[in-house]
């Protein structure tokens, strides 16, 4: 037999249990959708690539080996034509802003409350099929993050949630579009809930719906699409591990390189932008394709910068390191190689994405990342730095991966796990997270995302946060008076009016047998007294003018849930019910609300000054202002702290007649402990250690 206290937990928690088991079986919905977008985004980059890329330049151009100078007009003017295109389709027939997917769906999260519309991101991952599939250099992931967040954004309006709901779907559905097209469930829904922030900060209460939805998306994914192989960037690296410490040294090394390419691949990017943004004279949908030519010149130079498949670094993993000094580039021109690569692909990745085209910038994060590890790899060899294997030299390969990423999108955590699932690398986790970290220590302050901001305190979305779980962690029951107003349904009209108090806006519950079966409003009072006559007035009852379809809180719901209800009523009261047998239990008013809120902040605020001394002045100050605002808000700048005037010591308030003899108001006396007397006492005696709050010019009293 249960304990009554445990029937009343089961009870108070079975709103929580609906609420969260609607929002995980939307989150599921949405990463099945979503999982279905990356299936359609990933099909179609396949098949535009083929007939493209590889059709039109692929006999000509190898961009996973070690080609230069490839003075080919079709390399030249295929991604201007795709930058055209994106342009064309979003500038011209939507005017979509520009940015690239996780800046637009973050700026949506934080200051749209969630509303991240369908069409943009829908226009756009069709647009950036066209622009890597003609070799821009940009990435599918920014887009489908995007549309997932977007399809989640659509999924919450169009049901009518709240933008807190809405904006757990938003990261819900970035979590299922970057599992699925990643290939990392966990690390999709760890990206998802921490991009918002550029610190290491993460949505909480969206973390478990992203974790299904990040799910669902993946295994849709990979029904349609099943893995080839143990990984699909990089092939077979899960045979690297990480097993003697002095393996550490070149990691050393790689995090602080990985941080410096993340610089400058984000001041490239904006750079770009704003360049771009100046050319005010060159229409919107022309600007891509001008980024597409400038990409375009830099893959004849390297069309290794073409590569959107991770074909340069799954050659560059098999590479045979040991042979360097007898290859054609020679012991130097790998590294040299390699360096002008990673550099190029930063230039042509802002070319495209900063002129407007298409495009994210996550995978061209982690292409870099593979190619600073093989830049390290090279130089290390070249320069005859230690006695390190090919093992070691191939692991930093998937570890420089996670690096850039880490620093370029802030989200090193999410980093480390995303790069061990894409790459099977689960024996460089230690590695890993040396690199991430230090990576991301140095390029912390210079990001991708322009709109993340540094924790979830400064989010417009988190501004009511300590409001909204105190009043969540209330229960009407706690909060309800259980001696409101009740009546039977035969207690007549003169009878009510007699219980009402006056200056209050009543409402009686119509009880019948312990069971609502009604309410009765002063507007109904009102327009009973107004449409009757007088003669009438004593043969009405309850049960004549109630209301039958009443709007009721029952004594187990959160306090915060209930607040919606007082707003679409407009009653001050509303009844409160039991759960299945609808017995009436009392009535919850809105000032019991507000005075339980009144009373919490006042203790949080004296627990506040007993924990942090240092906020005391900051107190004081505050009261200052309060009292300023409303005794001269026009003329705030005269209210002044003063010393009292030697020939007033001893003397009371009342007796030194400061108005008349000194030209000035005395607002309040600040004592010597530091605490406001307002109004002051006018007849005790100042003394030295007294401050006056004055407000005036003032004729004799020096501050």
């Amino acid at each position: 037999m249960s304990s009554p206290a445990f029937a009343r937990n089961r009870r108070g928690s079975t709103t929580s249990v609906l609420r969260w088991s609607r929002l995980l079986g939307l989150a599921s919905a949405v990463g099945l959708v979503g999982g279905l977008a990356a299936v359609a985004l990933e099909s179609g980059l396949h098949h535009g690539s083929e007939m493209l890329l590889h059709g039109i330049v692929g006999a000509s151009v190898d961009t996973g080996g070690t080609d230069m100078w490839v003075l080919d007009w079709r390399v030249l003017l295929l991604p201007a034509i795709g930058g055209l295109m994106s342009g064309v389709v979003v500038q011209l027939l939507f005017r979509e802003p520009t940015g690239h997917g996780t800046d637009l769906l973050t700026r949506a999260f934080h200051h749209g409350l969630g509303v991240f519309p369908l069409r943009g991101p829908l226009v756009k991952s069709v647009a950036a099929v066209g622009v890597i599939s003609c070799g821009g250099s940009a990435g599918p992931e920014g887009p489908i993050a995007a549309l997932g967040a977007a399809l989640g954004s659509t999924t919450g309006r169009a049901l009518g949630l709240t933008p807190r709901e809405t904006r757990v779907l938003l990261i819900a559905g970035c979590a299922a579009g970057v599992g699925a097209i990643f290939g990392c469930p966990l690390g999709g829904a760890l990206f998802a809930t921490s991009v918002p922030y550029r610190e290491p900060d993460f949505e909480s209460e969206a973390m478990v719906p992203a974790f299904f939805a990040s799910v669902l998306g993946y295994s849709t994914f990979i029904f349609f699409l099943p893995p080839q192989g143990t990984s699909r960037l990089l092939g077979d690296v899960g045979q690297l591990s990480f097993s003697h410490p002095i393996e550490l040294l070149p990691y050393l090394l790689l995090g602080p390189l990985c941080g410096i390419f993340s610089i400058l691949f984000s001041t490239a990017l904006h750079g770009t932008e704003s360049a771009f943004r100046r050319m005010k004279r060159l229409p919107l949908w022309l600007r891509p394709a001008l980024g597409g030519l400038a990409t375009g010149l830099v893959a004849c130079v390297l069309p290794q910068v073409m590569d959107g498949q991770w074909a340069l670094t799954r050659a560059a993993l098999h590479l045979d390191l040991g042979g360097l000094d007898s290859s054609a580039l020679g012991t130097w021109g790998w590294p040299l190689f390699f360096a002008a690569v990673a550099v190029a692909k930063c230039l042509a990745t802002s070319l495209t994405v900063g002129s407007g085209a298409s495009g994210g910038v996550l995978g061209p994060s982690v292409f870099i990342g593979g190619i600073v590890g093989v830049l390290l790899g090279t130089f290390l060899l070249a320069a005859g730095i230690g006695d390190f294997d090919d093992s070691l030299r191939q692991a930093l390969i998937p570890v420089g991966m996670g690096g850039v990423l880490a620093a370029s999108m802030r989200t090193p955590l999410a980093a480390i796990v995303m790069v061990t699932e894409m790459t099977g690398s689960y024996g460089l986790i230690v590695p890993s997270m040396v690199v991430c970290m230090s990576a991301y220590m140095i390029g912390r302050r210079y990001g991708l995302n322009q709109e993340q901001l540094r924790t979830s305190a400064d989010s417009p979305a988190h501004a009511a946060d300590g409001l909204i779980h105190i009043l969540e962690s209330w229960r009407v029951r706690d909060l309800m008076e259980r001696d409101g107003l009740a009546v039977a349904p035969a207690t007549s009209l003169g009878e009510m009016v007699k219980m009402v108090r006056p200056a209050t806006r009543p409402v009686f519950a119509v009880v019948d047998d312990g069971k609502l079966v009604g309410v009765v409003s002063l507007p109904d009072i009102e327009r009973v007294v107004a449409d009757s006559e007088p003669t009438f007035l004593s043969a009405v009852i309850a049960a004549d003018i109630m209301t039958s379809q009443v709007v009721t809180a029952t004594r187990n719901e959160d306090v915060y849930e209930v607040l919606n209800r007082f707003r679409a009523t407009q009653h001050d009261v509303l009844p409160v019910v039991s759960e299945r047998s609808r017995r009436w239990c009392g009535m919850l008013s809105r000032r019991a609300i507000f005075d339980a809120l009144r009373e919490r902040t006042d203790a949080i605020h004296r627990s506040v000054l007993e924990e942090h001394r240092r906020l005391h002045q900051i107190d004081e100050e505050g009261q200052i202002s309060e009292i300023a605002m409303a005794v001269a808000p026009s003329k705030r700048e005269m209210i002044q702290r003063r010393m009292v005037p030697p020939d007033a010591l001893g003397k009371s308030l009342r007796e030194a007649d400061f108005r008349r003899v000194y030209g000035i108001t005395v607002l309040g006396v600040e004592l010597p402990d530091g605490t406001m007397q307002f109004p002051p006492d006018l007849d005790a005696p100042l003394e030295a250690e007294h401050r006056l709050i004055v407000t005036g010019e003032g004729k004799r009293v020096s501050p």
